[in-house]
């Protein structure tokens, strides 16, 4: 019984990360109206980032405001891109997704040629913690912990955004209807940039967490995490947070305990695994679409 609950409380640690990221995620397609396929790239470089400030100055404070400052600058910089891609009249979501594997795969090969000889990164004890929770089986370290709550703040701040300010508002009739938005007088260009803003310091935010939680960063995390991401979305349907919440939570869950039960590879093959079922059986996921 320990075993699971230790392994459900990690699940749910990862869970969170995986929630974090969905609902960036969402926010651009729903909103910007691309597939960022790049964005887990972006939080890996910002988690190097930190790596890198945490080498040359040991300074945490630093490595956090480092992350979050890389990421949010790799978002605003990609905005250009995929403006040229879509516009009021015409969008390109197919356009969009293939813009961005190409900067994922240009993140990667910086990463991997010019950070570290390519090699993993190890962040220092201090920042990843140690276990704040020890009893039997049951350890819990700072960056589980730091995760599961920060997780459960942003994910509770974010919807407090959406659905309960002004720019929520705006952000939410954009996604229902971009060309009546703008014959209304919703300023879409301010918006867009406004969702690039929020992503890149929610992308920060998850570097800092996912480092902590992990404790290490390759080059290559980021592919293997996209792919995760791109899956929770379909499962649960394209642009519907509240499912991507529950979705993202579920396989966090189902990863930890492959885990803990089974040899192999198991929590890598989960995620694709329900995509394949949930895409044959209910093609708009199981909470329904909000994008079509």
């Amino acid at each position: 019984m320990d075993v699971f609950i230790a392994q459900i409380i990690n699940g749910l640690s990862q869970g969170s990360i995986y929630v974090l990221l969905v609902t960036a995620f969402n926010l651009m397609l729903l909103v910007a109206r691309i597939i960022q396929f790049a964005y887990p790239q972006f939080v890996v470089l910002a988690m190097y980032a930190s790596w890198l400030v945490l080498e040359k100055s040991g300074n945490v404070i630093l490595a956090a405001l480092a992350a979050i400052a890389v990421s949010v600058l790799l978002n605003l910089l990609s905005e250009p891109i995929f403006r040229r891609i879509n516009n009021i009249e015409k969008i390109d979501i197919n356009a969009s997704f293939v813009a961005s594997m190409g900067l994922s795969m240009i993140i990667v090969e910086i990463m991997s040629h010019s950070i570290n000889n390519g090699f993993p990164v190890s962040f220092p004890d201090y920042w990843t913690g140690e276990n704040i929770i020890d009893f039997n089986y049951i350890n819990i370290g700072r960056g589980e912990l730091a995760a599961l709550l920060g997780g459960i703040i942003l994910v509770a701040l974010f919807f407090y955004l959406l659905y309960h300010t002004h720019y929520g508002r705006v952000f939410r009739a954009i996604a229902e209807d971009r060309k009546t938005a703008k014959k209304v007088g919703l300023p879409i260009l301010k918006s867009n940039l406004l969702s690039y803003l929020i992503a890149g310091i929610l992308g920060g935010i998850i570097a800092i967490l996912f480092s902590m939680f992990l404790g290490s960063a390759s080059p290559w995390l980021g592919e293997t995490v996209a792919l995760k991401v791109l899956a929770v979305s379909i499962t649960a349907g394209l642009g519907n947070l509240t499912g991507g919440l529950y979705v993202g939570l579920g396989l966090g869950i189902l990863e930890s305990l492959a885990i803990g039960y089974f040899s192999g590879s198991w929590s890598d093959v989960i995620a694709f695994l329900l995509m394949l079922v949930v895409v044959l059986s209910k093609p708009q996921g199981l909470f329904g679409a909000a994008l079509e």
